[in-house]
Parts: structure tokens; C-alpha cells; sequence
């Protein structure tokens, strides 16, 4: 009988094969000419994307970063476009009929509507401060000498 601590055949070929696999990588990265021949690979690469994204320039073909852009933007747009919406839906349920109504009815109602708003706020303001009434004594500003 096996005992359960033992590895298996399986675990030991699998833990053996990774450190060979480690070893070869290690002498790989450390070897001047295949790290050389990587960065030149790494620099040629870069060149390349350089050069194409030059020629689809000008041959005014977007990019895949162009379009990523774009599309963004533009989903941007399409959410503040549900935003306005759905202010105009709510400013539609708060008037009654307007719905109904023609372009030219609809905005006399949002015009008497508006002016119904401005008259409340200005009643609003002067029922909060009064302009009419004078400052009661104990509330004026004492002004102050020097009296060296």
C-alpha cells in the first residue's frame, strides 16, 4: 500500500517537469543573445504598430484606439440624451394636458406656468425678507470711532 503523505508518480513527473521548464527559462532570459534577439523582436514590433498606425493615418483610416475613443464619446452622449429625456418626460407629467397639446399651446402653458413659478418666488422672497419694513434700532450697525 501506498501511504497517503507519498506524492504519486503523476505529482513527482509534474513537480520535475516545472523545474526543468523554470531552469530552461532562467538560462534562456540570462543568455545575452536570446535577450538580445527578444528586445530586438520587442523594438521591431513597436516599429511596426508605429508604421501602420502612420499609414492608416494618412490614409484616414481610424484606429482601433480612434474608434474606442469614439465610442465612448458617444455612448456619453447617448446617456445625457436619456437624461434630457427623461427630464422632459417628468416636466410632462407635471403639466397636466400638455401632452395633448400643440407646439404653440404647449408653450403658452409652459410660459404661464413659468410665470405662476416667478410670481410664488417672489412672494416667496418677500415674505422671507421684507424690504418695505426698516431695520428696527437694536438691529442697525454701530459705528465705531477712535476716541484716543
Amino acid at each position: 500500500m501506498t501511504d497517503e503523505h507519498e506524492p504519486s508518480v503523476t505529482d513527482r513527473l509534474t513537480r520535475q517537469g516545472e523545474e526543468a521548464l523554470g531552469r530552461i527559462a532562467e538560462e534562456l532570459i540570462a543568455n545575452p543573445v536570446v535577450s538580445g534577439a527578444v528586445s530586438r523582436a520587442l523594438d521591431a514590433r513597436e516599429k511596426a504598430v508605429q508604421a501602420q498606425e502612420a499609414a492608416m493615418g494618412a490614409l484616414n483610416i481610424p484606429s482601433a484606439a480612434d474608434i474606442e475613443r469614439l465610442t465612448r464619446r458617444l455612448r456619453s452622449v447617448s446617456q445625457r440624451l436619456e437624461g434630457i429625456e427623461d427630464a422632459l418626460d417628468r416636466i410632462e407629467e407635471r403639466t397636466p394636458g400638455a401632452a395633448e397639446l400643440s407646439g404653440d399651446d404647449r408653450n403658452a402653458l409652459v410660459e404661464r406656468r413659468l410665470d405662476e413659478m416667478a410670481r410664488d418666488l417672489s412672494a416667496l422672497k418677500e415674505a422671507v425678507s421684507p424690504a418695505a419694513d426698516p431695520v428696527p434700532r437694536a438691529q442697525e450697525r454701530l459705528t465705531v470711532t477712535d476716541s484716543a
